[in-house]
């Protein structure tokens, strides 16, 4: 059951930064599915896998992501 529960919050963590207008929250939404996925491995028994998903999936990508926003510029027309 919690399975299922970690499975529908990746994918509702996934849509919630996709509807974002602005880039720069959902860039950091983008960690909610890394961590939900991470806690599903952990949950499955696969330590390693779900550190290594915790570490990437939920700190480094959101954190790439939003440097990479805050450093483009906006051009206003």
């Amino acid at each position: 059951m919690i399975e299922y529960i970690l499975m529908i919050t990746a994918v509702l963590g996934a849509l919630l930064a996709l509807i974002q207008r602005d880039l720069l929250k959902s860039a950091i939404l983008t960690g909610i599915p890394g961590a939900s996925i991470a806690f599903l491995y952990q949950y499955l028994m696969a330590p390693d896998v779900a550190l290594t998903q915790a570490i990437v999936g939920s700190a480094i990508i959101p954190v790439f992501f939003a440097l990479a926003v805050y450093k483009t510029r906006r051009t206003e027309e």
